[in-house]
């Protein structure tokens, strides 16, 4: 993501033995800093402009808070209900943060951490999308092909305002602020090919988002949701 008030390139790192951050100049290329994380698999991040970014933590169900002026992770917030967070917005107007879960995705008080409004969603979410003019939150459910779309009535109180169909495995999203269009790309995938004999089941992704084999890709899909 691009964190425009510090104006760096920041990137999510999965690795091993520990996730990172990296902030990248994007004038010159350089990398500017390496942030240790505390989990494997770092997945949104988030600035909120007043000097913090904000990482989720897909394997501990947490968040981690970054200060951009010495490259420390300051404070880890725990989550739950929220399981396996990816995708992540941050609301300057409220001082909110929207987290993207497994099931039930949440809202955090940037200030202290706390989590101050949950949401129901779908499985194998992988991103969110937030529109703040029009105050609309999409969680992009891939095991059920659909988004859920959430109007923020308040800080801390929110309602799903739609459900809205989409294609299996859609569950990365983006959102045009101009034209309040949201969009996904999904590829269709023919007939998974039958797994040898006695091999033993492919193991779940954190927060239940495991997708098993797949088949060959058939077609792609190019989605557009309009309000």
């Amino acid at each position: 993501m691009y964190d425009e008030p510090d104006d760096k390139i920041i990137l999510t790192n999965h690795s091993r033995p520990i996730g990172t951050l990296t902030a990248i100049d994007p004038k010159s290329g350089d990398i500017v800093a390496t942030v240790e994380l505390e989990d494997t698999a770092p997945e949104g991040a988030a600035a909120d402009g007043k000097g913090h970014i904000f990482v989720n933590n897909e394997g501990k169900n947490t968040m981690q808070v970054i200060d951009v002026k010495t490259w420390k992770a300051t404070a880890s917030w725990p989550l739950a209900p929220c399981e396996g967070p990816t995708g992540i917005a941050y609301d300057k107007a409220s001082n909110r943060i929207f987290s993207g879960c497994n099931k039930t995705s949440v809202v955090v008080d940037a200030s202290t951490g706390k989590i101050v409004a949950t949401i129901t969603n779908g499985t194998r979410v992988d991103a969110l999308g937030w529109d703040p003019s029009k105050k609309l939150i999409y969680i992009p459910n891939g095991g059920e092909g659909n988004v859920t779309v959430v109007h923020q009535d308040a800080p801390d109180k929110y309602t799903v305002v739609a459900t809205v169909a989409t294609f299996a495995g859609a569950k990365t999203i983006a959102v045009d602020p101009v034209t309040h269009n949201a969009y996904l790309f999904q590829p269709e995938r023919g007939p998974a090919p039958a797994p040898p004999a006695g091999a033993p089941a492919a193991p779940l992704a954190p927060g239940g988002r495991g997708r098993g084999p797949q088949g060959p890709i058939v077609a792609a899909w190019f989605i557009v949701i309009k309000q």
